[in-house]
């Protein structure tokens, strides 16, 4: 299984400190660069990629070490930088290696390594071996893909929270233009994050366990998989288990909004009004993967777009760490306008407490505020530190719909405001245009889904 090697450092690793760490291996050893210089490889003599040390990022956000690995790591005070190696799974002395890479750069520059373990500053000597070849860099594809076939990339990864770093992003880009899968495979410990579960999407992609019994299961579905023909598939004959129900809640806000493109438009506006109204604070961090590093603010973010634009920018954003919240934001130019698609879960420990009475008064304040589209309510069953552990879960309950003024317009008020559902639509908004908020009952004899795809199928109806 790969290594990942992750130094917290509270002084920016320098030429000179990376230098004296990548020559944790010897003066012999290579060095290469990718991702237009983002990321250094440690190669062997004979060219082997042996360790992957990506560009430090400079973390401002409260929490991020302990999110991702773990409440034991002991990160330097903020703002601090962070450093990611990751040792090739094909050659035995790169983990090693990669440990030392780490520990010589704290040894200059303080701080931490994580995994603590893996902290050396000893020589590592590397065997040349010219048998060994490096199929993972062709078609466009990194070092750090671990098994590359006709169909599918596999990435092993052996970390307690593997989250949507920029070294997976990038993979996951690749492999789809490449017409591939993405499969990332690790133990039964490992849980992923929101992003990165999101990012997967499904099929063809996978999350793939090792099960300690033997063989391989789905970690979202949990049915059994077998390798076969360079790709993992479903194993024949297999029922996926029964999902436990989890005591703690996930309450989940998917909307869109969609603004006019002028000078004066901010973005992420609509993303903090919303994390405001449900938690009374504002996001404390954002990124384009993560680590989230950067302090909240819609300024930059939108400084970010607008460089970017016409293609579309993905962003995520971190909530405080005693009150759990993830949000994904992707903005976009459509023929209506600047189009910001937003999925925004909150964690709570029971389901008392979950704020569903301030749900109407957000919709209303995203109708009249930020000209909401469209927005679907759910809550589910899960963790409530928003990370996903192997198995199926119970799916999500659907909690309310809200249609923006000028969908309510191009379906007829009329028609809109009379849905085949047990109770009519609340009006928000201005009264000669208004906006629709639908409620889901939810009782033995009711079907909140049901209800869902009525509503939708008359929505689309004449």
């Amino acid at each position: 299984m790969a290594q990942d090697v992750i130094v917290l450092t509270p002084k920016i690793p320098d030429a000179r400190s990376l230098l004296v760490g990548l020559f944790a291996g010897g003066p012999e050893l290579r060095l290469t660069e990718d991702h237009g210089g983002g990321v250094v490889q440690l190669c062997s003599p004979d060219g082997v990629p042996l360790v992957t040390v990506e560009a430090p990022l400079l973390v401002h956000t409260p929490g991020e070490a302990e999110r991702l690995l773990g409440p034991e790591v002991s990160a330097p005070p903020l703002p601090y930088w962070w450093t990611e190696t990751r040792a090739s799974s094909a050659v035995p002395e790169a983990t090693p290696l990669a440990g030392s890479v780490g520990g010589r750069l704290t040894t200059l520059l303080g701080g931490t390594v994580w995994p603590p373990q893996t902290a050396t500053t000893r020589t590592v000597e590397i065997p040349g071996d010219r048998d060994r070849t490096d199929t993972a860099r062709h078609d466009g594809f990194a070092a750090t893909v671990d098994v590359l076939t006709e169909s599918t990339a596999v990435v092993l990864s052996d970390r307690p929270v593997l989250p949507l770093t920029t070294r997976l992003a990038d993979t996951l880009r690749t492999a789809t233009a490449a017409n591939r899968a993405l499969h990332l495979v690790t133990p039964p410990h490992t849980r992923l994050t929101l992003p990165l579960r999101r990012a997967l999407g499904g099929s063809p992609n996978r999350w793939v366990v090792q099960d300690p019994q033997g063989g391989y299961y789905d970690g979202s579905s949990g049915i059994r998989l077998a390798w076969r023909d360079g790709t993992f598939t479903a194993a024949t004959d297999t029922e996926p288990p029964v999902p436990a129900v989890a005591p703690e809640r996930r309450l989940t806000l998917t909307f869109r909004t969609v603004q006019v493109p002028d000078a004066d438009l901010t973005l992420g506006l609509g993303l903090e009004a919303a994390w405001r109204r449900l938690t009374g604070a504002p996001p404390v961090g954002w990124s384009t993967a993560e680590p989230v590093n950067l302090p909240w603010s819609p300024a930059q973010l939108t400084d970010l777009a607008r460089t970017r634009a016409p293609a579309p920018t993905h962003v995520v954003a971190i909530g405080r760490p005693d009150r759990p919240g993830i949000a994904t934001l992707r903005v976009s130019r459509t023929t209506a306008g600047v189009a910001q698609d937003v999925t925004l879960s909150l964690g709570y420990a029971s389901p008392t407490d979950v704020p569903i009475d301030v749900i109407e008064s957000l919709a209303e304040l995203l109708v009249t505020e930020h000209r909401l589209t469209t927005m679907l309510t759910t809550l589910q069953a899960g963790r409530s530190d928003l990370t996903f552990a192997p198995g199926p879960e119970v799916p999500p309950v659907p909690l309310s719909f809200t249609l923006g003024a000028r969908d309510v317009h191009c379906v007829g008020l009329a028609h809109a405001g009379h849905p085949p559902l047990p109770t009519p639509p609340r009006r928000l908004g201005r009264p000669s245009a208004p906006a629709l908020h639908y409620l889901f009952a939810d009782s033995p004899d009711t079907d909140p889904w049901a209800q869902l795809r009525r509503l939708t199928a008359h929505l689309k109806s004449p």
